[in-house]
């Protein structure tokens, strides 16, 4: 099975129209704007569009310096989107995330002053080193795209993702996820250190003067904007799926709850995720129906996060991910 991460675009085996045939080559000019800064992560490159296309959010998981924050903020320009970056940290407020009232002098009354979550990509920088209560603060903004303060709902601007890193949970001053919190994320993409020659490449540009807080010199442009990216969206959205991929898409996610090391599956809400995320790299690889190959691109990253092991199971060494590679195995595939 190859999922996101390393499966490649394949041609289309029929011309879904010029504009679909231009936004889809605008994105891939996104990738290579993205590559000007970022190096070794194109699979985290390619789960941020389809997350954007998809219209989900992500969960980015590395050690420190692995280049999480550089790769939000290259994608942002690339795209011409306003981004937002909130540290973390354990004395965090709900209200330093969403905005809160504020007493005006001159009115004598209370105005609503907006949080860093009023904007287009909200870098939420290691989520996990804030307590769950803060952490709760973008459940609202994440499911329904507003916030709501004194029982008055404001709504976020569109697009709007969250793009979160994490550190690994067994670092030190971490704080596990909640549930229902990790539900909400679309993806989860980890970012690994790059292999040897993409390593020596990032030396390379700094010996020549990269500047990691100047994207600009670094030569990152923007090459798409918000109404192309709407267009790319909709287009995303209208990818076909026949009913024998919808029902393998529940067999695989029933499949997750029979498993003796899993305490708890993959819900409802995961199925739909995964339809969403196989139509968009579907859309983005030319087809016009998704496959069960784009359905199993994206079951890793999409499903990686919803699935809780058993403790003996953890105990024993047991990895989510080899689990679902063995479910995708045992499952019978739609011919």
């Amino acid at each position: 099975m190859t999922d996101v991460t390393t499966a490649t675009t394949s041609p289309a085996s029929a011309d879904p129209g010029a504009d679909a045939a231009a936004l889809r080559t605008a994105l891939s000019r996104v990738r290579t704007e993205v590559g000007k800064a970022v190096v070794g992560q194109d699979g985290a490159v390619t789960g941020l569009i389809i997350a954007l296309l998809a219209r989900g959010h992500v969960l980015l998981e590395g050690v420190p310096g692995v280049a999480k924050t550089l790769l939000v903020r290259s994608l942002s320009q690339a795209l011409s989107l306003q981004t937002r970056r909130i540290q973390f940290t354990p004395d965090l407020m709900p209200g330093d995330v969403t905005g809160s009232l504020v007493y005006d002098g001159q009115s004598g009354g209370f105005q609503f002053r907006e949080g860093p979550v009023f904007t287009n990509i909200l870098l939420a920088d290691e989520i996990n080193r804030t307590p769950p209560k803060t952490q709760s603060a973008l459940l609202e903004a994440m499911e329904e795209r507003q916030v709501s303060v004194d029982g008055v709902s404001r709504m976020l601007p569109d697009p709007f993702i969250v793009a979160a890193t994490q550190n690994p949970i067994e670092y030190e001053g971490t704080y596990t996820l909640p549930e229902a919190q990790l539900d909400r994320f679309l993806l989860k993409l980890t970012l690994d250190i790059p292999e040897r020659e993409s390593e020596v490449e990032v030396l390379r540009r700094h010996a020549a003067g990269f500047n990691p807080r100047d994207l600009a010199a670094a030569g990152v442009t923007p090459v798409l904007g918000p109404a192309e990216l709407a267009a790319a969206r909709a287009a995303a959205a209208s990818v076909g799926s026949s009913a024998d991929v919808l029902a393998y898409i529940v067999d695989l996610a029933r499949a997750t709850r029979r498993s003796p090391s899993v305490k708890l599956g993959v819900s409802p809400r995961g199925t739909t995720a995964l339809l969403a995320a196989a139509k968009a790299w579907a859309w983005l690889s030319g087809y016009e129906s998704i496959t069960p190959d784009h359905v199993q691109a994206m079951l890793l990253p999409v499903w990686r996060h919803r699935v809780q092991l058993r403790p003996e199971a953890e105990l024993e060494g047991v990895e989510v991910d080899a689990i679902l590679r063995s479910i995708v195995q045992q499952v019978q595939v739609p011919i």
